[in-house]
């Protein structure tokens, strides 16, 4: 008798177990887009604000037009492209010789890691591969087009990522290509009008379950979907995996690139295009992907001054962005021997010390109920409980600065970031709303920053 209930009380037990498997099972996102969408975005992405973007590969070698070298010189046949390869290398240079050529010799992750640091960012998206199909790390599907195989002979991802994470607090992610220009298997695929899936199965697939398990990035850029479905790359099946199976499935971010028409519509953050900036407000995360190189991603060597984003541009991207609701996402290209350009470096430096002095009105806010001032241009607004921030990008030429905005208590106060023994005192600019702030005489060695400046608001609506 006792055994007999002892078994009924296994059996139970295993019945009980059971369902708590399928409920668990059921729980998990399914590959449809309804599903996937569902999932909240980790909340460290919208904390973080602003990344670094780096894109890095063979077309730094060349480093004339863009990191689309090789397909404007080969797939387009541009004249330009044309004519810098017939004065500059001998007849029959392929892009493959190249390759060699990418050394990457003063590459210094730990400087990377510091210099990263140094500017502010929270984040940090590398190309692991681009449309070239290069990789800048051993893929076993990738033979002698790889960074361990080739050119530098060393692992360039998984350097930097252990260097990111040794050194920093910074949240490491990979930008992906899913398309190659010029992959056999691929372009079999293109012919057959996507309805073979050969490049995806033994190429891209493959490749992307390897830099997730082998580096465990939090971030998957994923780019070069625009020729095909979403079913074709099966997009949906390795988001699935990533959210539900994959060693990063709690804390890992994706963006919009999955597939025609994905764009804008599905997946994590909204990319929408390349420097995306719509100067409203979103009702989805969002992020601007952008350049401080105007003209291209990846380093060229054929530039001039004006060809670089200054400090007023940057700054002015990032508090549009942030008051909209967005993530900027900065990029500079590296050169092929593994330098940092000392103009990139000179503005990764400057961005730092604009966040050291105003990274309160910047990490970890939300927009606030306007994003821009009416009444005085140029001012962009942040929040956070009981503050509201002023980002001012040009400093008041008048003894007043006049907000239309607010509407401030009688005990508001205003302060600016990095002044703090400063009083601005204030007067309502109506009865309804609005606020007058004095601005006390300062030179311009008194200011906290060189660029942009923001006013911290506390007790206004």
């Amino acid at each position: 008798m006792q055994t007999l209930t002892f078994r009924k009380m296994l059996r139970s037990i295993s019945i009980f177990l059971l369902g708590l498997q399928l409920l668990s099972v059921q729980a998990k996102y399914q590959a449809t887009w309804e599903s996937l969408d569902s999932r909240p975005l980790p909340s460290w992405y919208d904390d973080a604000k602003f990344g670094m973007f780096m894109h890095w590969g063979v077309y730094a070698v060349p480093s004339f037009g863009s990191e689309w070298f090789w397909w404007h010189w080969k797939g387009e046949n541009d004249p330009k492209y044309v004519q810098f390869m017939k004065k500059n290398y001998r007849p029959g240079f392929s892009y493959a010789d190249f390759a060699p050529m990418f050394r990457a010799e003063f590459f210094d992750p730990d400087s990377w890691a510091d210099l990263l640091a140094r500017s502010g960012a929270r984040y940090i998206v590398l190309t692991s591969k681009h449309h070239e199909g290069w990789t800048n790390w051993s893929s076993n599907v990738s033979w002698n087009w790889n960074s361990v195989d080739n050119g530098p002979h060393r692992d360039l991802v998984g350097d930097l990522a252990s260097a990111i994470r040794k050194r920093t607090n910074i949240t490491f992610g990979l930008y992906y290509s899913l398309y190659e220009w010029f992959n056999p298997l691929y372009l079999e695929d293109k012919q057959s009008k996507f309805a073979t899936q050969t490049y995806v199965n033994e190429v891209m697939l493959p490749q992307m379950y390897d830099i997730v398990e082998t580096y465990k990035p939090e971030y998957i850029w994923s780019d070069g979907d625009w020729e095909a479905s979403d079913s074709y790359w099966k997009s949906k099946e390795f988001l699935a995996w990533l959210y539900n199976d994959s060693p990063v499935k709690d804390t890992v971010v994706v963006n919009d690139r999955w597939g025609v028409g994905d764009m804008c519509h599905h997946g994590g953050v909204f990319t929408c295009a390349d420097r995306y900036n719509p100067g409203v407000l979103q009702k989805h995360k969002w992020e601007d992907a952008m350049t401080v190189d105007k003209e291209s991603w990846g380093y060229r060597r054929n530039t001039t001054i004006s060809d670089f984003l200054t400090m007023d541009e940057l700054t002015t991207i990032l508090a549009s962005t942030v008051s909209c609701g967005g993530n900027m996402l900065m990029n500079v290209g590296p050169t092929a021997d593994g330098r940092i350009d000392p103009i990139f470096q000179e503005r990764l430096e400057q961005m730092g010390d604009w966040l050291k002095v105003n990274g309160e009105g910047i990490y970890g806010t939300k927009p606030w109920r306007v994003q821009n001032d009416t009444l005085t241009p140029n001012i962009w607004y942040t929040s956070k409980p009981g503050v509201t921030y002023a980002i001012t990008l040009e400093w008041p030429k008048e003894e007043t600065l006049n907000l239309g905005w607010p509407v401030p208590a009688e005990n508001a106060s205003v302060n600016l970031l990095g002044l703090p023994g400063v009083k601005f005192p204030w007067k309502p600019l109506s009865e309804e709303k609005g606020m007058k702030i004095a601005i006390p005489p300062l030179v311009a060695s008194e200011l906290p920053c060189q660029w942009a400046w923001v006013f911290k608001m506390t007790n206004v609506k």
